[in-house]
C-alpha cells in the first residue's frame, strides 16, 4: 500500500471510532447521569526527514463531557440529583466507584440501591440502611437521611482528585483510579434526577458530517485502488 493509502486508512478508522462514540451518545440520550463522550484527534509523523516523514491522523483519545445535565422532577423520595459538582459513591462487585446517577430505591433488605442492586454507600464507603417503616424519608442538601426527624445515615458525595484520569464502566459508572475525596458542601436535591448532558441535536449534526468525510475517504481509497489496478496493468503490458 502506497504512502496515501496508508494515510486514507488512518482518517478512516479515526472517523469510525468517533461514529461509533457519537451512535453510543445518542443512544444514551435519555440515560439518567450519563456523560456525552468526544474524541481528541492527534497527528501522527512517521520516522524520516522532513521531506519523506508522513502526517497521519490517529483518533484514540475518549473526552468525557462533565457538565451539569438538567434535573427533572420526578416526586420520588429515593430518586437524588447533585447540583453543582460530586458523584454518588456506589460499591460494586469491583470496588467503589462514582456515578451522577441517582435513581435509587430501597432494596428487600433495607439498603438504598442502584437499579443494578449496586449499595449507595455514605462517605466511609457503608451501605446505608433504610428502615422499612421509613414512610416520611427526608433528605437534607448534605446528604443526610432521617427519619421522624431521626438522622439515620448520610450519602457519599465525592469528587475525584483528577477528573482527567476518571475511567468510564458501562453507561453511568466510574472509576476514579487517581481516588477521590469528600465534596465540602454538596448539594443534594431529593425528588429529582439528573438527566444525561447529551445534546442531541449537535450530536445528530456531527454525525452527518462524520458520515459525509468517511464517504469522502472512501470514494478517495477506491479511485487510489483504481489508479494502482491502471499502473500495475500498464506496466505488464
Amino acid at each position: 500500500m502506497e504512502t496515501a493509502g496508508y494515510i486514507a486508512l488512518s482518517r478512516q478508522s479515526s472517523l469510525l471510532r468517533e461514529m461509533q462514540v457519537i451512535a453510543n451518545n445518542i443512544a444514551n440520550a435519555n440515560t439518567t447521569g450519563f456523560r456525552q463522550e468526544g474524541m481528541i484527534f492527534s497527528e501522527y509523523l512517521s520516522e524520516g526527514d522532513r521531506l519523506d516523514s508522513v502526517s497521519m491522523a490517529a483518533g484514540r483519545i475518549h473526552k468525557t463531557s462533565f457538565a451539569q445535565g438538567e434535573l427533572e422532577p420526578t416526586g420520588s423520595a429515593y430518586d437524588l440529583a447533585i447540583e453543582g459538582e460530586g458523584f454518588f459513591l456506589v460499591g460494586t462487585p469491583n470496588g467503589e466507584r462514582l456515578t451522577r446517577a441517582g435513581a435509587f430505591s430501597p432494596s428487600a433488605e433495607g439498603l438504598l440501591v442502584t437499579p443494578d442492586g449496586n449499595p449507595v454507600l455514605d462517605g466511609g464507603g457503608a451501605p446505608i440502611f433504610v428502615p422499612p417503616d421509613a414512610t416520611d424519608l427526608a433528605i437534607a442538601q448534605d446528604g443526610t437521611l432521617s427519619t421522624g426527624g431521626r438522622p439515620i445515615g448520610q450519602i457519599g458525595v465525592v469528587r475525584p482528585v483528577d477528573e482527567l484520569a476518571m475511567v468510564r464502566e458501562g453507561s453511568q459508572l466510574f472509576e476514579a483510579t487517581a481516588g477521590f475525596e469528600p465534596v465540602d458542601n454538596p448539594r443534594v436535591m431529593q425528588g429529582f434526577t439528573e438527566a444525561s448532558n447529551v445534546d442531541t441535536v449537535l450530536q445528530l449534526a456531527r454525525m452527518v458530517e462524520v458520515q459525509r468525510a468517511y464517504e469522502l475517504g472512501q470514494s478517495f481509497s477506491e479511485r487510489e485502488d483504481e489508479r494502482i489496478r491502471d499502473a500495475i496493468k500498464a506496466f505488464m503490458k
